[in-house]
């Protein structure tokens, strides 16, 4: 009892002192802030640049959209446009309900739509993650190639060189997991089947269910052309995350090199998981300060882009995502109660 008394108060306090951590790298990356010279930046802003950054961040969803149509394919042929509602939708409903719901949201989405089980969808949300991570995990040897910044020590370079590292084995280890599910879950008389019919006949119905939709939609499809696609649609994708600074940067006259915005990518991707387990608020404004500043970049212009970035981020999902519901004629209440249902039933 002891034990969970202890683990109970260490979930009470975490997320003070991530919001103190937070507080204490921020105040750091901008030690050297100056509020007049951040107000003349905000006010020399090229507007025309600026609006150009949600058209990247809805053109990098769209992209993703048609990747996903391509893994989707072998279950059933659905719409790019139908699927890119799905996802800002599911990144909508993440925003205001936390604990990873987004993955389940647009998987509900789309499975209500086309008549197919929640959990087989799921399964192919998971392999576009895959997808993703493994592709991101190849990009960070190639952007520590490219980039030239300050580290005297080599810490930097050598923990993202050991990250990527890490997280290329995990990716890889969790699609032979999903693999070796499958085959284990789909075959009669498997050491998976035998164990869920040893549950209680209440339970083991459902898990059934749900473990047989989730194998039958770990698919790939069999055309080269589609597998490659993916592949390319995910790189793609980072390229086009890449330009969200690029337009930030134009707007208040800051101009990198091109590997440099694939290197803050990078950076990013690893500093935003890292706050996002450790409950580190602000982490995506913390890196991209600390990673801008990395180029010679001033706090002021570099706290203005991020802060475009992710404000831009936060307005086009909340405006696609919400007007994708109304298509759909969904509340978020809707999602809550599917969700639920979907964890008791499949």
């Amino acid at each position: 009892m002891t034990g969970v008394a202890a683990g109970s108060r260490w979930r009470r306090w975490w997320p003070w002192l991530g919001g103190l951590v937070g507080i204490a790298a921020l105040a750091w990356v901008l030690r050297r802030f100056d509020l007049d010279s951040f107000r003349a930046v905000l006010v020399g802003a090229d507007i025309r640049f600026l609006l150009l950054v949600p058209f990247a961040i809805a053109a990098e969803q769209l992209v993703r959209a048609w990747k996903w149509r391509q893994i989707l394919y072998p279950m059933r042929p659905v719409g790019t446009l139908p699927l890119f509602g799905a996802i800002m939708a599911g990144y909508l409903a993440g925003l205001l309900i936390p604990f990873g719901f987004s993955a389940l949201a647009r998987a509900w989405l789309v499975a209500r739509r086309e008549g197919l089980t929640t959990s087989g969808v799921l399964a192919t949300v998971a392999l576009d993650r895959l997808t993703d991570g493994i592709v991101f995990a190849l990009l960070v040897p190639v952007a520590l190639l490219l980039v030239a910044f300050p580290d005297p020590t080599g810490d930097i370079r050598a923990g993202l060189a050991w990250g990527a590292a890490g997280s290329f084995v995990l990716f890889v280890l969790l699609l032979l997991a999903l693999a070796v599910y499958k085959r284990v879950t789909l075959r009669p008389g498997g050491w998976l089947v035998h164990l869920i019919e040893r549950l209680p006949v209440r339970v083991a119905g459902p898990v059934r269910r749900v473990a047989g939709s989730f194998a039958a939609g770990i698919v790939w499809p069999r055309e080269f052309w589609r597998g490659f696609g993916i592949v390319l649609a995910t790189v793609v994708i980072k390229l086009i995350a890449a330009t969200h600074f690029l337009w930030a940067g134009l707007a208040f006259g800051v101009i990198l090199q091109p590997g440099q915005y694939l290197f803050l990518i990078v950076v990013l991707g690893f500093l935003v998981i890292l706050g996002h387990f450790a409950r580190i608020p602000g982490s995506f404004i913390i890196g991209a300060v600390f990673a801008l500043g990395l180029f010679g970049v001033a706090e002021e212009p570099a706290l203005a882009m991020a802060l475009i970035v992710q404000g831009s981020s936060l307005l086009t999902v909340t405006g696609i995502g919400a007007f994708a519901l109304w298509r759909q004629g969904v509340a978020l209440a809707d999602l809550r109660t599917a969700g639920a249902q979907h964890a008791g039933s499949g």
